[in-house]
């Protein structure tokens, strides 16, 4: 914000616009911000070039605080009316607003960070992390995350979810999931917790699987022709294109139970089916119907029921709205003749006669 120069017969312009959103922000600061003024705040920090500027032109601003505060500058001071006096004040004010700002919203709060992120069954979410780290939240999924100086940890308790990382080389970012502990530093990769394992797929860049308990890596290492490990071969990685599926134990709450799993190449294809979810699809390639009544399942609290084990084995193609489980069971019903039985809670497919 350019400088200006005052007489003491030169009126003072009022302050502008963007002056008074930063007092107004600055007494919020003050008072103690809520989560959501917090999201509101850092909206209004990245909305225009112009905000960051007058939080960063502070130089100037606090030698004036500190004449004013100052018992012999004070006295310095040219006479000028009072009303103008606690104007320049009021700048001053500005600039201590500013330095809280900076430190709150570009150290303390990304460092420190802590909360938590729930989807209802049906709902999916967008987090914007303070370190700039994206989340996207599948249905009926939670997150915990713990940001310290060192470190950027995420627990995720339940669900789905795809990190899109910020890169920072001396803060790892760390998802924690059923004991399996996934290791970035400026990646993407999705983490889905079911009921008997945790799948990573890395879409961009490579990450450490590892046990969460001992540290250890949960990839299998490349080995030679003997069987054992190559000499030379670092912590082994998972990278872009592949996925591991780690099989938990009942023991994991215990003490760890996980093995050494192999990574497996995934094609372009299957990984767009897989995240097809951030779009709001279901896509199957000859999904089994007891498969794909499963993933209907997750996202609506009607449930889709499938009555005979052989109709659960056939196979079905197709991209499906989450919601449109409706329209699923009509295609079913009109194109492969299944017959169907409505209940409150329940739709239950059965071989047609």
């Amino acid at each position: 914000m350019p400088s200006t120069s005052f007489n003491n017969d030169t009126p003072l312009p009022p302050p502008t616009g963007l002056e008074e959103a930063a007092l107004r922000w600055f007494t919020c600061c003050q008072q103690g911000l809520s989560p959501e003024q917090e999201a509101d705040f850092e909206a209004w920090l990245c909305a225009d070039p112009r905000h960051a500027e007058l939080f960063n032109e502070l130089d100037g601003t606090w030698a004036l605080l500190s004449r004013v505060s100052s018992p012999a500058a004070t006295t310095s001071l040219p006479a000028v009316p009072r009303r103008r006096r606690l104007l320049r004040l009021g700048v001053s004010l500005l600039a201590a607003a500013a330095v809280v700002t900076i430190v709150y919203v570009s150290w303390w709060r990304p460092a420190h960070y802590a909360g938590e992120t729930i989807t209802e069954v049906g709902a999916q979410h967008t987090l914007r992390l303070p370190d700039g780290s994206l989340v996207s939240l599948n249905t009926d999924s939670a997150i915990a995350a713990a940001f310290t100086p060192s470190e950027r940890r995420v627990r995720l308790e339940r669900g789905e979810a795809h990190f899109a990382v910020a890169k920072n080389q001396t803060r790892p970012f760390v998802v924690e999931a059923g004991g399996v502990a996934v290791r970035a530093v400026g990646t993407a990769f999705n983490v889905r917790l079911v009921d008997k394992a945790v799948e990573v797929l890395v879409t961009e860049g490579r990450v450490r699987v590892d046990d969460a308990v001992s540290g250890h890596s949960l990839l299998v290492r490349p080995t030679g022709p003997d069987g054992a490990p190559m000499p030379g071969v670092g912590q082994p990685v998972l990278a872009s294109g592949q996925k591991v599926i780690v099989a938990l134990t009942a023991s994991i709450k215990v003490e760890s139970g996980l093995v050494e799993t192999a990574a497996i190449a995934v094609s372009s294809g299957e990984i767009q089916r897989e995240l097809a979810w951030r779009e709001h699809r279901l896509d199957f390639e000859l999904a089994t119907l007891g498969e794909i009544a499963a993933e209907f399942n997750r996202y609506n609290r009607h449930k889709l029921v499938v009555g005979d084990q052989a109709l659960a084995q056939q196979r079905f193609g197709g991209s499906f709205k989450p919601d449109d489980q409706a329209g699923f069971v009509r295609m079913l019903k009109e194109n492969y003749g299944v017959a169907v039985e409505e209940t409150e809670a329940a739709t239950v497919l059965r071989s047609g006669r």
